[in-house]
């Protein structure tokens, strides 16, 4: 089973991913970043804003996901931003045609508090504008988003709140 957290920067995706992990027994953390920054290193690909512009990163991480669950079992927590509709229909199809199930689910607050998060974050200084830079392309994305998962507000709770809703919503449809 994969458990994919979605939903845009200052979300807290990373943060609830990490607390879940302990609440779900046989629960991996497995970052689908790592895979782009892998295909990074490759020379000769296209030159583009977001590693996810790349095919072979949509299917790099199902086959990832596939093989690493074949490999240890359970249940990988996710947590990745999929803001482009073709994109998240590409990475759900291989799972469900790898026969994974999947539970999906868009980690959402308002603009402000995002933006705040954001802003406040320490380890992504460098990548704060671009952070922040994305915020409209959640907004435009939020309406296909809020049909594919299941919406949670994280703006009023930690992360280890989320978890545990998460966590129960998982436990209902075991």
């Amino acid at each position: 089973m994969i458990i994919w957290l979605n939903g845009t920067f200052g979300a807290g995706k990373t943060s609830t991913a990490k607390e879940l992990v302990s609440l779900i027994p046989e629960a991996h953390y497995f970052d689908p970043e790592q895979v782009g920054f892998m295909l990074r290193h490759i020379s000769g690909l296209p030159k583009v804003e977001d590693f996810q512009h790349w095919r072979p990163w949509r299917g790099l991480v199902v086959e990832t996901a596939s093989h690493v669950l074949e490999y240890v079992g359970g249940v990988l927590v996710m947590p990745q931003s999929v803001l482009v509709e073709q994109y998240w229909e590409e990475i759900r199809t291989g799972l469900r045609d790898a026969g994974i199930p999947l539970h999906h689910f868009v980690l959402h607050a308002d603009e402000g508090t995002l933006t705040q998060r954001i802003e406040s974050d320490a380890v992504e200084i460098g990548a704060r504008q671009w952070r922040l830079d994305h915020l409209p392309k959640y907004r435009e994305s939020f309406t296909w988003l809020s049909r594919e998962g299941e919406v949670i507000d994280t703006a009023a709770v930690s992360p280890s709140e989320v978890a545990k809703d998460i966590a129960a919503a998982i436990e209902r449809t075991i």
